[in-house]
C-alpha cells in the first residue's frame, strides 16, 4: 500500500508488467470469477427496481428495503465469517456462502409479496457475507505478485461483477423482474462447481477467531479512521446505487446500460487508475480529491436535468472505481490486525450505510422533495474526505506485515499473519 506521500506502490503490479496480474493459479480464477457473480448479485435488481415496485404493487421505500435488509445482515455476518472460516476452513466456509446464496436467490425469484423477498435477500445477504470476506483472504493469500496483485484482482472481480449486474438484470428482468434471480442463483452455482474443482481445502489457521475480534480490532486508530471514513462513503455510493433508479425512471434495457457503462468506469479506474494516481500522488490525496469530486457529481445529479443525471450516474462510476481500491488497501494495511479480521472490522461499520442509504434516500424525499437526498448524500462524501484529512496521521501508518506465501500452480497457501 501507498503512504500518503506519492512514492510508488510497494509490490504494484504494474512495475513488472500487467502480463504479471494474469499469471495466477486456477484456484485464484476460480475465486475470482465467483466473486465477480457475487457482486452482480448486488446491483442486479438496479434496472428492474421499478419493475419490482409494480410487479408487487410496492412504492420505491418499500422496494429499497432489498437493499437495507441485504446489506444490514451483510454488516453483522461480517462478525461472524471469521469465527466460521477458523474452524471449518477457507474452502468450507466459501461453499458454505455460495450455497447460501443459489437457495435465497432462487426463493427470490419466487416471492409473491414485498416482505418474503426482503426476508429473502437478508438470507442471500449473509451467503454473501460468508462468501465475500472470505474470498478476499484467498486471492489475498493465494496470488501471485503479493497483496497489490491480490487486491486489484478483487477489485476487477467487484467492477466486473457490478458492470455485468444491471446488464444481466435488464436483459434477463425485460420479460420477468423473476428471472434475474434464477439467473444469479444457475450462475452461483457453476461458482459453487468450480470452487469445489479446483480450490484446494487451506489449512486452518493456528488459533481460532473470536466473534469479537473485529471489534477489537476497530481500537486501532487507523482502521477505525479508514472504517468511519469508509462509512460516509458508502451512504453517498448506495445512494446513487439504489435511489438513481427511481429518478432516472427508465426501461430496464435504458437503465441496464446507464449502469453497465456507470460499472464499466468503476472497473477501469479501480484496476487501472487508481494505482497509477496513488503512485504519482499518494493515497490519500487521491482519496480526499476522489471524494470531494464525487460530492460534486452527486449534487450536479441531483439538480440537473434527466440527461445531466445519466451522465452524472455514469461519472460516478470512475470515483467510486478509486475509492474503492484505495480503501481496500487503507483496511488490510492500516493496522496490524490479521487481514480477515480487519477486513471484518472495517466491512462490519462501512455496511451499516450501505443499509442504510436504500431506506433513507426515498424516505428522505416524501419529507423534501427529490433534490435533498443527493445533498445529503454529498455531504457524506465531503464527511467522508474530512475524516481522511483529520485523521491522515493515523491512515498513513502502515502495518508491519510478512510477505504473503506465493500459491502453487495446483494448490492455496494461507498467508501468514
Amino acid at each position: 500500500m501507498n503512504s500518503s506521500t506519492g512514492g510508488p506502490a510497494e509490490g504494484d503490479p504494474f512495475d513488472a508488467g500487467a502480463g504479471s496480474l494474469l499469471r495466477q493459479p486456477k484456484a485464484v480464477w476460480a475465486t475470482a470469477g465467483a466473486s465477480v457473480v457475487a457482486f452482480m448479485g448486488i446491483g442486479l435488481v438496479d434496472p428492474i427496481l421499478p419493475s419490482i415496485a409494480k410487479g408487487l404493487d410496492a412504492d420505491a421505500s418499500q422496494v429499497s428495503l432489498l437493499f437495507t435488509s441485504y446489506f444490514l445482515i451483510t454488516a453483522v455476518a461480517m462478525l461472524v465469517t471469521g469465527f466460521v472460516s477458523s474452524r471449518i476452513g477457507g474452502k468450507k466456509t466459501l461453499l458454505l456462502g455460495l450455497a447460501l446464496v443459489v437457495v435465497f436467490a432462487a426463493l427470490s425469484g419466487t416471492s409473491g409479496s414485498v416482505g418474503e423477498l426482503v426476508g429473502f435477500r437478508a438470507g442471500w445477504g449473509l451467503g454473501n457475507a460468508l462468501f465475500v470476506s472470505t474470498a478476499l483472504a484467498v486471492i489475498v493469500g493465494a496470488a501471485a505478485g503479493g497483496s497489490a496483485a491480490a487486491i486489484l484482482l478483487y477489485e476487477s472481480a467487484l467492477g466486473l461483477g457490478m458492470a455485468c449486474g444491471p446488464l444481466v438484470g435488464a436483459l434477463l428482468g425485460d420479460a420477468s423482474w423473476r428471472y434475474p434471480f434464477f439467473g444469479t442463483a444457475a450462475l452461483m452455482a457453476i461458482g459453487f462447481l468450480c470452487i469445489t474443482a479446483f480450490l484446494k481445502e487451506q489449512p486452518k489457521p493456528a488459533q481460532k477467531t473470536s466473534l469479537l475480534a473485529p471489534i477489537k480490532a476497530l481500537g486501532h486508530g487507523g482502521l477505525a479512521s479508514a472504517a468511519a471514513s469508509a462509512f460516509f462513503y458508502n451512504y453517498t455510493f448506495f445512494t446513487v446505487l439504489a435511489f438513481t433508479p427511481f429518478v432516472l425512471n427508465m426501461t430496464p434495457y435504458k437503465s441496464g446500460a446507464v449502469f453497465f457503462a456507470w460499472g464499466v468506469l468503476l472497473a477501469v479506474f479501480s484496476v487501472l487508475v487508481a494505482p497509477r494516481l496513488q503512485a504519482r500522488l499518494g493515497s490519500l490525496q487521491v482519496l480526499g480529491g476522489s471524494l470531494v469530486l464525487l460530492a460534486i457529481d452527486v449534487l450536479v445529479l441531483g439538480y440537473g436535468n434527466h440527461t445531466v443525471a445519466v451522465v452524472c450516474t455514469i461519472l460516478s462510476g470512475a470515483f467510486i472505481g478509486v475509492n474503492n481500491t484505495v480503501y481496500t488497501e487503507l483496511a488490510l494495511g492500516v493496522s496490524d490486525a490479521p487481514r480477515p479480521v480487519a477486513s471484518a472490522g472495517y466491512n462490519f461499520v462501512r455496511w451499516f450505510a450501505a443499509a442504510a442509504a436504500p431506506f433513507l434516500a426515498p424516505k428522505i424525499e416524501e419529507w423534501s422533495n427529490i433534490h435533498i437526498p443527493f445533498v445529503v448524500a454529498a455531504v457524506t462524501a465531503v464527511l467522508g474526505a474530512v475524516v481522511v484529512w483529520v485523521r491522515r496521521n493515523a491512515l498513513t501508518h502502515e502495518a508491519e506485515e510478512l510477505e504473503p506465501q506465493h500459491a502453487t500452480e495446483d494448490g492455496v497457501t494461507v498467508f501468514a499473519n
